[in-house]
């Protein structure tokens, strides 16, 4: 899961910065695994920041695990019994958060399929190759589950639907980057770089120079290229390469199409860079998942909907689709794909 963004160059940094101290930890959260760097002056002072930043990654992870108990599984059994329920204030902001994600993105990422996401096995840690009953999928897809039947009064959450299962993973780890930089600020940290299974913000610079990530191409090893990011920009990818399983030869994805019930297959990755913003992080990863499904004939639209003009897109070919934005910005490594590029 850690492959689809490689933190180029950032071994040469270890090895030669002697500037300023370099503090890293990784940690598992979230499914996968995360990373902080921070670069200052005062060594403990960038422990105690990560430190900070590792505890609420974990106490978003286990607040709103999908599939454990938690917040979430408690308002997702409230749901299925037809009842309404309180929520803390922080999951009802999170609620709303999403629905507003989910309309702008005509519901092709949608918090609210956390059925048809358990139907295809992918709320386990690990996989099973093996297809969901056809007919289990035709009921799901006849009962039409949405996050936007979902009604919030105050901090009291209904639901129209009883179908709807709430599920964030792709939305928490963007929430998760955006709570690590306003949790380093705080702590007087300027020069960082958080990396959650390939979600990444970047926070001032190392050294002064700006801090570059690397796009992993989806079927090939090492970064495809790479991309400076300048402070407070987020970049993220989804790809089918994260979570899925193989059977007789094809593979079958988590990014699950809610229009028809089955992953999409028309796409390998797609890769969006956020400008700097409250909400980059969070963009980050929910914007790349309509843009994922939309497919061949709408991802630019998609696109253009969700306010993301730098965007990379993989196709299941191998041919490589960037925005003009996007594409200014990229150095290919090795023998450069040949690429279309879209305005």
């Amino acid at each position: 899961m850690f492959r689809h963004l490689i933190l180029a160059a950032l071994l040469l940094c270890l090895a030669a910065c002697g500037r300023a101290p370099l503090q890293e930890q990784q940690a598992y959260v979230f499914g996968t695994r995360v990373e902080v760097l921070v670069v200052g002056d005062d060594p403990e002072q960038g422990r105690q920041a990560i430190a900070a930043v590792l505890r609420e990654f974990d106490r978003l992870h286990r607040a709103y695990h999908a599939w454990q108990a938690s917040e979430l599984t408690a308002l997702n059994a409230a749901i299925a019994a037809g009842q309404p329920l309180e929520v803390k204030p922080e999951l009802a902001d999170f609620v709303r958060e999403a629905q507003a994600l989910s309309k702008q993105g005509d519901h092709l990422f949608d918090p609210g399929i956390g059925r048809l996401i358990k139907l295809w096995g992918f709320q386990a840690d690990e996989f099973k190759a093996e297809l969901p009953p056809p007919a289990e999928i035709k009921a799901w897809l006849a009962s039409k589950p949405s996050i936007a039947d979902l009604a919030i009064a105050g901090n009291t959450v209904s639901s129209r639907n009883r179908q709807v299962a709430l599920d964030f993973g792709g939305y928490l780890k963007g929430v998760a980057l955006d709570r690590a930089a306003a949790i380093l600020k705080q702590q007087g940290i300027h020069n960082a770089l958080i990396n959650i299974g390939g979600n990444i913000m970047a926070l001032g610079s190392k050294q002064g120079k700006a801090w570059r990530v690397g796009i992993q191409h989806p079927r090939q090893p090492g970064p495809m290229a790479t991309v400076t990011l300048a402070d407070g920009e987020a970049i993220g990818t989804s790809g089918d390469y994260q979570r899925y399983f193989e059977l007789d030869g094809k593979r079958y994805a988590h990014l699950l199409d809610p229009r028809r019930g089955y992953p999409a297959d028309h796409t390998q990755a797609v890769t969006v860079l956020i400008p700097p913003g409250p909400r980059a992080g969070t963009l980050s990863d929910a914007a790349s998942k309509p843009i994922f499904i939309a497919g061949p004939d709408g991802w630019r639209e998609m696109a253009r909907k969700m306010d993301v003009g730098l965007v990379l897109r993989v196709d299941r070919d191998d041919r490589v689709f960037v925005t003009d934005a996007l594409n200014q910005r990229l150095e290919f490594i090795g023998q450069k794909p040949e690429i279309t590029v879209v305005p």
